[in-house]
């Protein structure tokens, strides 16, 4: 009878303890996700930039050369309408920052990004009620004759690039789930700085910056490959302003749209 009560109590403090393994595991491991202390993280990305539907305006009085239909002298007054769209290539971004877990499932950190994308081509030049695409490029250089080309022919030559480095201030929030990939999403503010060079067909029409407030959403997923290292896997959309910037070509300003969907990777680590 005594060794029967014995292994009756010794089988039932079994069951309790292996009933309780897991509860302990998932506590254990949310202690580990929601740990507080400082990280640092490097990542790369492919930035896919929105088409630029670029607007301005002549900022002094412009005498044209010879175009198709425009005649050579015609005077484009000062604040007349300017305006094009630029589409890009694929480009590249960059990114690292340091951070600091909360301990709660959130984070904040600063972050310094830098986005170049190379500009694929230009279409759809304007100026006031005159769209110049189909005029002879002439017409874009005071007392020139004809040369011979389009418009639209020599600014569909896409050589120029547009750049931008952000220092950023985001702040996140890591969903603790059971599970091996993490998700998690985030924002952030900043400054973005930059810098526009436009010349098709090697015609010098911008090579100028201009810096404006950004901010940006993030999403995406971590994978512990250790307790200090993490491989994360994202999508950021951003959005840095209008760029105003000075043109060469003609006496005017014009407002580039700067708007980057990027994916990218990255590793994270832990520094506690």
């Amino acid at each position: 009878m005594t060794i029967g009560k014995f292994m009756a109590g010794g089988l039932m403090a079994l069951c309790l303890g292996a009933g309780a393994a897991p509860s302990v595991l998932a506590q254990q491991q949310q202690q580990q996700s929601h740990k507080s202390g400082w990280y640092g993280s490097l990542g790369g990305s492919l930035g896919f930039r929105s088409d630029s539907n670029n607007s301005g305006a002549l900022t002094g009085d412009f005498t044209t050369g010879a175009g198709t239909n425009i005649p050579a002298g015609t005077v484009l007054d000062s604040g007349t309408a300017l305006g094009w769209n630029t589409e890009y290539d694929t480009g590249f971004g960059l990114n690292g920052a340091v951070g600091y877990r909360l301990g709660n499932g959130f984070r904040v950190e600063a972050e310094l990004a830098y986005f170049d994308n190379d500009v694929d081509l230009h279409n759809g030049l304007t100026a006031g009620a005159n769209a110049l695409d189909g005029e002879d490029a002439g017409v874009l250089t005071t007392g020139s004759a004809n040369v011979g080309a389009t418009v639209g022919s020599v600014i569909a030559d896409g050589r120029g690039s547009t750049s931008i480095l952000a220092p950023m201030l985001n702040a996140y929030y890591d969903f603790n789930l059971d599970s091996p990939l993490k998700p998690y999403l985030g924002g952030g503010i900043g400054w973005a700085m930059t810098d526009v060079e436009f010349n098709p067909s090697g015609v010098d029409i911008a090579d100028d910056d201009d810096d404006s407030f950004a901010w940006q959403l993030k999403g995406g997923l971590t994978f512990d490959v250790s307790n200090r290292v993490e491989l994360f896997a994202e999508y950021r959309y951003f959005n840095g302003g209008d760029a105003n910037v000075d043109l060469n070509l003609l006496p005017a300003s014009l407002d580039v749209e700067n708007e980057i969907h990027s994916v990218g990777v990255g590793l994270r680590f832990n520094l506690y």
